[in-house]
């Protein structure tokens, strides 16, 4: 090995070393208060103006920290059975950011909160034991949602009056993005059926399909300044056309969660299997990747980042974990 090779291996350990340190868990006091369910902590959402932050412990509902994790107080006048799993689908509103809605898996359906899970309202029973769900933002009444229940061969279900009841659309699917009343995209799964799975796109709130592009989509989507970001199998996509056309940004490999948004459109986060990635010009380029803290023991399918961009903190967790933050400081 050259000389140089080697020293540029050292300042890749000594970086990697100093981001294990800066990782800190948040949540072990917390955790060991609660008697939760199988899964632990399982879910995370930052809220963006104010940089709060909202957890899921399984079988005990909803936390939140508004002071940077030093303390938490329960959400809500009652306890929300079942956990969170799916990766972001503990979603707060990305267009006012005062509503929250969240999916789950073998307890409560879907809720809907107005109030960022001060209070909720369940929606119907068949949407119980589901692994994500995508809703309307732009209605006040969230009408139209899709669904996916879990472990039933990827069964998509929709609701065109806001929860009150569901109807199976068929198997086959992956994670979706409702753009309004009528205008949605579906990703399909890959399977022996369907190796080449594509992205589908209705315009009449789910009673008919047609497909608007050839990717592999296995996170849930995510949006910002009318444009919708996607991570597929390889790379990261992203549509300002309601999902009618799409352009690749960059290559991304084993992409897990995310983007998640910094300060402005151009900050992205990823999670990835080798870290987290940031982008800092809208996802056509990458900084080499932050290291996991090692408490984390690698990154799963039930991995989940978010940043709090008014305090430059990021976080990181997977079901069963603690939650880590790193307090970034100033740029």
């Amino acid at each position: 090995m050259s000389r140089l090779c080697s020293v540029a291996c050292i300042c890749l350990l000594v970086v990697a070393s100093a981001h294990a340190q800066q990782w800190q868990p948040v949540t072990t006091e917390l955790l060991k208060a609660q008697k939760t369910g199988f899964g632990g902590l399982c879910g995370v959402a930052v809220h963006p103006p104010t940089g709060d932050v909202i957890v899921n412990l399984s079988d005990c509902g909803l936390f939140r920290s508004k002071d940077q994790c030093k303390t938490w107080e329960r959400l809500g006048t009652t306890q929300l059975k079942g956990r969170t799993e799916t990766p972001g689908c503990l979603m707060i509103d990305p267009i006012g950011h005062k509503r929250l809605v969240s999916a789950f898996v073998y307890g409560s359906p879907i809720i809907i909160s107005p109030d960022l899970g001060e209070s909720w309202t369940p929606l119907a029973a068949k949407c119980s034991h589901v692994d994500w769900c995508a809703v309307d933002w732009s209605d006040p009444d969230l009408g139209f949602i899709f669904t996916l229940k879990h472990e039933s061969g990827d069964l998509l279900l929709v609701s065109r009056d806001g929860g009150k009841s569901f109807e199976e659309v068929g198997k086959g699917y992956g994670p979706a993005w409702v753009f309004d009343s009528k205008t949605a995209v579906v990703a399909e799964t890959k399977s022996k059926t369907n190796p080449n799975p594509r992205i589908v796109r209705t315009t009449d709130a789910g009673k008919s399909f047609e497909p608007c592009g050839t990717y592999y989509c296995r996170a849930l989507p995510r949006f910002r300044s009318d444009t919708l970001y996607w991570l597929t199998e390889d790379s990261l996509i992203a549509s300002s056309y309601r999902g009618k056309a799409w352009r690749k940004l960059s290559e991304i490999k084993d992409g897990r969660c995310g983007p998640v948004f910094g300060k402005d459109v151009k900050q992205l986060f990823v999670l990835t299997t080798k870290g987290i990635l940031e982008s800092r010009d809208g996802g056509e380029t990458w900084q080499p990747p932050i290291t996991l803290p090692a408490g984390l023991k690698g990154v799963n399918t039930l991995s989940w980042i978010d940043y709090d961009a008014p305090h430059n903190i990021l976080y990181v967790m997977k079901m069963g974990s603690d939650l880590y933050q790193w307090k970034r400081g100033k740029e």
